[in-house]
């Protein structure tokens, strides 16, 4: 369901909200169906844009910055999550 969520706004604009949030239900669908390593460069893809587009949205941010590390830790690379 998260894939059929992205296919469905990815060819819309970089900025568009729907497509970065679509970005973001990927993310969640693939860490909650036990796939780390597929969720972690869509995270880091959600950071990127979210830091490109929406910098002032420091909560944001942050949350993203949160999934990632739990995900890194998930992953037993726990140097790089403490690095974020």
């Amino acid at each position: 369901l998260g894939w059929a969520c992205w296919k469905m706004y990815s060819g819309r604009p970089e900025v568009d909200l729907y497509r970065f949030q679509s970005v973001g239900v990927l993310a969640t669908a693939l860490g909650s169906n036990g796939r780390p390593e597929e969720a972690l460069p869509v995270l880091e893809t959600r950071l990127a844009l979210n830091r490109r587009h929406w910098s002032h949205d420091q909560e944001s941010i942050l949350a993203i910055q949160t999934n990632l590390t739990n995900c890194l830790g998930f992953l037993g690379r726990h140097d790089e999550a403490l690095a974020l």
